[in-house]
C-alpha cells in the first residue's frame, strides 16, 4: 500500500507540472486578449493625433487670416500670368510660319509696300522687326535698316519681358507678406500668453503654429513664381535672338543688291552700307 501511495504521489507530481504550465499560458493569453483593446485604442489615438498634425486646406486658410487671403490672391494672379506666358511665348507667335519666306520674296521683287502690308496683317515679333526695317529701305542704306531692326527687336523684347516681370514682384511680395503675418501672429500669441497667471507651453503652441502658416503660404507662392520667371526669361532670350537672326537673313538679298549697286556706281560699299 505504501508503494502504491508513493507511486501515486510521483504521478501526481509529474502531472502537476503540465497543469501549472497550461494555467500560466492561459493566464498570459487572457492578459494579452484583455490588453489588445487598450493597445488598439492607443494606436487609434496615435493615428488621430498624426492626422490632426496636418492642417487641412480650410484650416490653413483660416489660420492664415486676412494676410493668407491676400497671399492666395497673389497665387491666383501668378497662375494667370504663367498661363498667359505659356500662350504668348510660343514660336508661332514670335515667328509666324511662312512669313519670313514671303517677305524675302517680296523684297527680292522690290515690292516693299506689299511686304509692309503683309507684316501688318501678321502682327508679331518678327513682323514688327521686319516692318521697322522696311520703313528704312527708301534711305538706300542697309546700316539704317539694320539699326531700325535692332531697335525694334530691343523694344519688342522689353515689351515681352515686361509682362512676366510681375512674377518677380509676386515672388518678392508673397514671402514678405508671409513673414509679416508670422510676426503679427507671434505678437498676438505672446500677448495672450502674458495675460494668463500660470501659462502652459501647450497653450502657446497653437498660436505659434498658426502664425507660421502665412510664411508657408508665402513661400509656396514665391518658389514656383521664381522658377517660372527664370524659364520664361530664358524662353524670351532664345526666341528674340532667333527672330532677330531670321530678320537679318530676310534682308540678305537686299544687302547684296546694295553692294552690287554701289560697286557699279564706283563707290565704296562701306559708305552705302
Amino acid at each position: 500500500m505504501t508503494g502504491m501511495s508513493s507511486l501515486r504521489k510521483i504521478l501526481l507530481r509529474k502531472s502537476a507540472l503540465p497543469v501549472h504550465a497550461i494555467i500560466s499560458v492561459l493566464v498570459m493569453i487572457l492578459v494579452l486578449v484583455s490588453a489588445s483593446p487598450a493597445w488598439a485604442q492607443e494606436a487609434a489615438n496615435e493615428s488621430v493625433r498624426q492626422n490632426k498634425s496636418f492642417l487641412s486646406i480650410r484650416e490653413m486658410l483660416a489660420a492664415g487670416g486676412t494676410i493668407g487671403y491676400v497671399i492666395m490672391f497673389l497665387s491666383f494672379l501668378m497662375v494667370a500670368l504663367i498661363v498667359d506666358a505659356c500662350i504668348n511665348l510660343r514660336k508661332s507667335n514670335f515667328m509666324p510660319p511662312g512669313l519670313a519666306e514671303e517677305i524675302h520674296q517680296l523684297i527680292g521683287a522690290q515690292k516693299f509696300q506689299d511686304a509692309q502690308a503683309v507684316c501688318q496683317k501678321h502682327p508679331g515679333f518678327l513682323s514688327r522687326v521686319l516692318n521697322a526695317g522696311l520703313e528704312e529701305v527708301p534711305t538706300g542704306s542697309f546700316a539704317a535698316v539694320e539699326k531700325a531692326m535692332e531697335d525694334a527687336a530691343v523694344e519688342q523684347a522689353a515689351r515681352c519681358s515686361r509682362r512676366i516681370e510681375y512674377l518677380s514682384v509676386i515672388s518678392t511680395l508673397a514671402p514678405m507678406l508671409g513673414l509679416m503675418g508670422t510676426v503679427w501672429g507671434m505678437i498676438v500669441a505672446f500677448m495672450e500668453f502674458e495675460l494668463k497667471a500660470n501659462p502652459q507651453i501647450s497653450e502657446l503652441a497653437p498660436g505659434i503654429y498658426k502664425a507660421l502658416v502665412t510664411t508657408l503660404q508665402g513661400l509656396g507662392v514665391a518658389i514656383p513664381a521664381i522658377g517660372a520667371l527664370a524659364v520664361f526669361r530664358s524662353r524670351i532670350e532664345d526666341l528674340t535672338s532667333e527672330a532677330t537672326l531670321l530678320a537679318s537673313h530676310v534682308f540678305s538679298d537686299f544687302r547684296r543688291a546694295l553692294m552690287h549697286r554701289s560697286r557699279a556706281a564706283g563707290r565704296s560699299p562701306e559708305k552705302s552700307l
